[in-house]
């Protein structure tokens, strides 16, 4: 079969020489890459750089090897074209259509996705100039990834940092197989709130209740979201995986601390995921030393009080008409009656009922479920990757978004 062609744009930011990772990722997964830097992007990364790493020269020029016709065919040939860094400059020339390198008419000439990584300094970021062409990039159908934030050039610290390669990869691979629906990021303009992992429900300074959770189902729940153009705010409950590109992540642990970071994060959301497995119970007294253990002396028993249903909560009261609320139910038996039952009880749109057990689910690659609607209806998800439920999920929603 013929391999995926990506046409891969780097401009000319410090981030230019984390762009290798990513060529690195795409050319070792199978796809062919062509690298079309800008003329600043070689004054951080050579051009011989980038033909040893994709195997193709890279042109920054539309005069060379003019009889190609390389600033049209590039673009028209390319399955997906990913610009990674975008700097402010490139995200202004993309967005008015300017067109005076190779780079700039490849963008004008692609029919296919195309994905912008932002890289740059926090000021510039947020001047309205940028978050203007920003919109108009993602009203045209481009997927933008917000940055990360963190370390930057010098001393500076803030939004603006190119987000992991790795985690970029991640988007491309999502919106790759999307094939053509990927032209149209179904989700874009809106935003989406994503809870994972599990809560930890503190018993003294170094022992808790928890469960078995490790965040990939939401994980793969925002990634999605991300590729098809949503605004992601993830409530991450002790997952240790990377922070997906293009979400901004809330960091939590106890169940009390998701309660709160979601509902923060649900006052403007069109739709809220809640994807985590939050602790039903927590011990009613914390001990501020270490519990210890006295030969000839039982252990006092732990009483336990009940965490606030946060499903039920947010079901009930919408933060906004029309919101759309997911639920998840892990079940160990009479798995679809119980799933049923908490879809009444809980009031949510859509409950996504799964079995879990030692090794089922929690902390697998894959998974398989039934998703239950509130109008009755049932969608089986067959046993496979935890991305593909994660684009079932996304797909029930849309319909139900107002």
């Amino acid at each position: 079969m013929d391999k995926p062609k990506v046409v891969l744009g780097v401009s000319g930011g410090i981030a230019a020489y984390k762009a290798c990772e990513l060529l690195r990722r795409l050319t070792e997964s199978g796809h062919e890459v062509r690298v079309v830097p800008t003329a600043s992007a070689l004054h951080f990364v050579g051009e011989a750089t980038w033909a040893a790493l994709s195997g193709q020269s890279a042109a920054t020029e539309v005069w060379e090897s003019v009889h190609e016709v390389p600033h049209v065919r590039i673009g028209q040939g390319a399955d997906l074209v990913v610009v990674a860094p975008a700097t402010a400059d490139m995200l202004a020339k993309a967005a008015h259509g300017l067109a005076d390198d190779l780079l700039t008419n490849t963008l004008l000439t692609a029919r296919c996705p195309v994905v912008f990584a932002p890289a740059m300094h926090t000021e510039m970021w947020e001047h309205p100039a940028t978050q203007e062409n920003v919109a108009a990039l993602r009203r045209r159908g481009a997927v933008v990834i917000e940055p990360a934030v963190g370390r930057l050039t010098g001393v500076d610290t803030g939004k603006g940092r190119l987000p992991d390669p790795a985690e970029i990869f991640e988007v491309c691979r999502r919106v790759l197989a999307r094939g053509e629906r990927a032209t149209t990021p179904d989700l874009a303009g809106r935003h989406v709130v994503v809870s994972a992992g599990g809560t930890r429900e503190p018993l003294d300074p170094v022992r808790f209740l928890g469960n078995r959770s490790s965040g990939k189902q939401g994980y793969a729940l925002a990634r999605a979201a991300v590729a098809r153009g949503a605004r992601v705010t993830l409530v991450s409950a002790n997952s240790e995986l990377p922070d997906p590109a293009g979400a901004d992540v809330v960091k939590v642990g106890t169940a009390v601390q998701l309660r709160e970071a979601v509902l923060k994060a649900a006052a403007d959301a069109d739709a809220v995921v809640m994807a985590a497995a939050v602790a039903d119970f927590r011990p009613a007294r914390y001990v501020t030393g270490k519990i210890k253990k006295r030969d000839g002396v039982e252990p006092e028993p732990i009483a336990l009080v009940r965490n606030p249903d946060i499903l039920a909560e947010i079901s009930a009261e919408r933060a906004r008409p029309g919101q759309v609320v997911v639920g998840f139910a892990a079940e160990t038996d009479d798995v679809l009656a119980n799933g049923r039952a908490k879809l009444a009880r809980k009031g949510c749109d859509l409950l996504v009922v799964n079995e879990v057990g030692e090794r089922k689910t929690f902390g697998a690659a894959e998974s398989e479920a039934v998703v239950l609607a509130a109008d009755g209806t049932e969608t089986p998800v067959p046993y496979g990757p935890k991305e593909a439920l994660a684009d079932t999920v996304w797909d029930l929603v849309l319909p139900r978004l107002a």
